[in-house]
């Protein structure tokens, strides 16, 4: 199996399990306590080996893998719909689609509070006036509500790369300096 295949499969199993989770979240009016749970389940996704390598290896028991996660939950305080979800997908030996959960939860809540996330990697980090001007710039073109997402690359020179859906612009140092050399060649 290819890694795109194997990629797909987990997002298509992970979609399965997201949709169902946020209708019945959304039934009960806890939209907000999930989004909350999940960036606190991304962020000890990211920060710990042991969580990571739990929901991946194939040496930990279907039994193990349940004890386990039910023992996560109940210690990061989840709640009973998100909790059952994890156990399900533990009895199940899909654990491995977490990261995957979690990213389409977070689509599925940014798209019923009508928001949308701009990725911006600028050359220097922002300060919190430019980010609220960027942010309201977006949003007035995009309609929507718009939460960053910023990171730092010194190799652009100077300038940013806004991503917003299917948007990019690119005003980096960097790429015009690359057309310019381009456009050299041509004459050249």
């Amino acid at each position: 199996m290819t890694v795109a295949n194997s990629a797909s499969i987990s997002a298509s199993i992970a979609g399965r399990y997201a949709q169902a989770l946020f209708d019945i979240v959304k039934e009960s009016g806890e939209v907000d306590q999930l989004a909350t749970q999940i960036d606190d389940l991304i962020a000890a996704l990211n920060s710990s080996d042991a969580l990571r390598d739990l929901i991946a290896s194939p040496i930990y028991s279907r039994t193990q893998q349940q004890d386990a996660i039910k023992a996560i939950a109940a210690k990061m305080g989840l709640s009973a719909p998100l909790a059952n979800t994890l156990a399900l997908m533990a009895q199940n030996r899909r654990l491995f689609a977490l990261p995957q959960l979690a990213a389409r939860l977070q689509e599925l809540i940014a798209e019923d509070r009508g928001e949308v996330t701009a990725d911006v990697v600028s050359a220097v980090a922002l300060s919190d006036e430019q980010k609220q001007r960027l942010t309201a710039t977006l949003a007035e073109k995009s309609g929507k509500t718009v939460k960053l997402n910023t990171r730092v690359d010194e190799s652009l020179i100077g300038g940013m790369i806004v991503r917003l859906g299917s948007q990019m612009i690119d005003s980096s140092i960097k790429s015009k300096l690359a057309s310019l050399q381009n456009a050299m060649k041509e004459v050249g």
